[in-house]
């Protein structure tokens, strides 16, 4: 068998049942294409112009309260909402046709502010105050679960203009949906089928052969592992995977969410350490369909990072990666080791 770290290669992902393309002896090749401007991390404790800060009157005309710890408000621009009204829609003055089919969809968008300070961040929040932000995720999925419209759940944060946040302070979204969207219906998928043909989840069987290996983890706690996927696709991706296969962040007892707590801080800490930057990323929790009995669900979190070789280079995803599939060139057990020596 050839050597992974020298040769082109394609690495299956179970989780999506997709395949992404590995170029390690890409790494030499020189850059000439674009180069980002590093984003300042000089932020005021308090900033009388954030419509995030407590007190402070948000775009929408509402004013904060003066919050001491989380935040949770109803998005004043929401990408979903309510009472839109169901059914299905007719494109323009046609006649209905199977090629052009249009669903209403009702949900529920909420920012969650995890800190009253505008200069902190996930890996700068106290081991209590990270903790309090993972009870208050926890607390968001039982109420939203509990709607009788709402299909899924889904927790995310975006960090950095690079990744589209338009607001430095400390901040994440939910988005419930009346729908299973696409990514999670793929996992819901592939891991119903494993635990059908095996007996057990799909992820833990994937965290046992990564604790085995340790080549690709990066943290470990007795609750949570944080590790780059064999099949990660973006340069520094990582995977946060609890040990027990918890359904959703409401399933978690009160060790597993220190435990949880815990890797998260030392993940984006090391994150923030590789390019001596405040890293850039997407982030979000896959739980359980809400209103689906999914009972070979294990409950874990993505990390996409778009930085590739410094704080000033990202990874595009064009071309090919557009057209065919997705490609990488720094290996995820390279990429890993990076990480792991930063924890």
């Amino acid at each position: 068998m050839f050597a992974l770290r020298d040769h082109p290669h394609r690495r299956y992902n179970p989780l999506s049942d997709e395949w992404v393309l590995v170029s390690p002896h890409r790494t030499k090749r020189p850059w000439q294409g674009q180069v980002e401007t590093p984003t300042l991390d000089q932020q005021p404790a308090y900033d009388p112009q954030c419509y995030l800060c407590p007190g402070n009157s948000r775009a929408g005309g509402e004013h904060n309260p003066a919050y001491q710890g989380t935040f949770v408000f109803t998005n004043d621009y929401s990408a979903l909402l309510p009472d839109a009204p169901p059914g299905d829609y007719q494109a323009g003055d046609e006649p209905e046709h199977p090629l052009l089919l249009a669903r209403a969809e009702r949900g529920i968008c909420r920012v969650v502010c995890f800190s009253p300070r505008h200069d902190l961040s996930l890996g700068q929040l106290s081991p209590a105050e990270l903790r309090a932000v993972v009870d208050t995720w926890a607390d968001q999925t039982t109420e939203l679960f509990a709607l009788p419209t709402i299909g899924a759940v889904q927790v995310f944060e975006n960090r950095g203009a690079m990744m589209g946040a338009s607001n430095p302070h400390p901040h994440g979204q939910i988005w419930a949906t009346e729908s299973v969207p696409i990514a999670l219906a793929r996992e819901l998928t592939t891991q119903q089928a494993h635990v059908e043909r095996t007996g057990r989840t799909l992820l833990g069987d994937y965290l046992a052969l990564e604790l085995a290996q340790a080549e690709r983890l990066v943290y470990a706690n007795d609750y949570a592992a944080a590790l780059v996927p064999f099949w990660a696709i973006w340069p520094f991706e990582t995977m946060v995977i609890m040990r027990r296969p918890a359904a959703t962040l409401a399933d978690l007892d009160a060790a597993e969410r220190d435990g949880l707590a815990d890797v998260l801080k030392t993940l984006t800490t090391a994150y923030d350490r590789l390019f001596q930057v405040r890293f850039p990323y997407s982030m979000g929790f896959h739980q359980r369909p809400a209103k689906i009995a999914a009972p070979g669900w294990h409950l874990h979190a993505h990390f996409y990072p778009p930085l590739l070789r410094s704080a000033t280079v990202r990874k595009f995803m064009v071309g090919f990666e557009l057209l065919g599939e997705p490609q990488r060139d720094i290996t995820p057990e390279q990429a890993a080791e990076r990480l792991r020596v930063l924890v």
